[in-house]
């Protein structure tokens, strides 16, 4: 599939979701069975780690159709862009999708800053240039945004293997922002 392809069934599977109407596909022993021998996913999601964020139900998938890195912020560090750069290279994934959610509790953090420890403050860090582009009074929201797009952008400059893939037309990354109450999922 290529990427338009793709993010037309990530869409169709997410309106299935709004609409309670999961087809419950590929989640049964037959399928674990028949992903022994490797996995093809056709799109990486680069998620929060907000458990009310689950991009497999989300999207209404089954076992091993995508790539989930999770990731409180979707903040793109060093391990979460080596696991992209791992399904890029490697499994030829079409497309990235780069999700934030509604309320998200780590771009709350960084917009309230004080200091939250070692590992959060570091965390957080990959957040700050979200919070200055989307200046003084933006919401969480419009942080949370800013955040996807910006994290997007950043993927491509931060990896010769995903920005190769993007130029050569082999990737496309698209940011989305995930709405909690409904479960509708805007792309970007």
């Amino acid at each position: 599939m290529d990427s338009q392809s793709v993010l037309a069934r990530l869409k169709d599977g997410n309106q299935r979701f709004v609409a309670d109407k999961l087809d419950g596909q590929l989640q049964d022993s037959s399928r674990r069975g028949a992903l022994t021998g490797g996995q093809e996913p056709y799109a990486i999601i680069l998620s929060c780690a907000d458990s009310r964020v689950v991009p497999e139900l989300c999207f209404d998938t089954g076992l091993g159709e995508l790539f989930v890195v999770r990731i409180a912020g979707n903040v793109a560090n060093t391990s979460s862009i080596g696991s992209i750069e791992y399904a890029v290279a490697h499994i030829g994934c079409p497309l990235l999708v780069v999700m934030g959610h509604e309320n998200c509790g780590a771009v709350t953090a960084a917009k309230n800053g004080g200091d939250n420890g070692y590992n959060i403050n570091h965390l957080l860090a990959h957040i700050t240039p979200a919070l200055v582009a989307a200046g003084d009074g933006a919401d969480v929201n419009t942080v949370v945004k800013k955040n996807a797009q910006m994290t997007a952008d950043e993927l491509t400059l931060r990896s010769k293997i995903i920005g190769d893939a993007v130029a050569s037309g082999k990737l496309k990354i698209v940011p989305a922002y995930y709405q909690l109450e409904s479960g509708q999922v805007e792309f970007l």
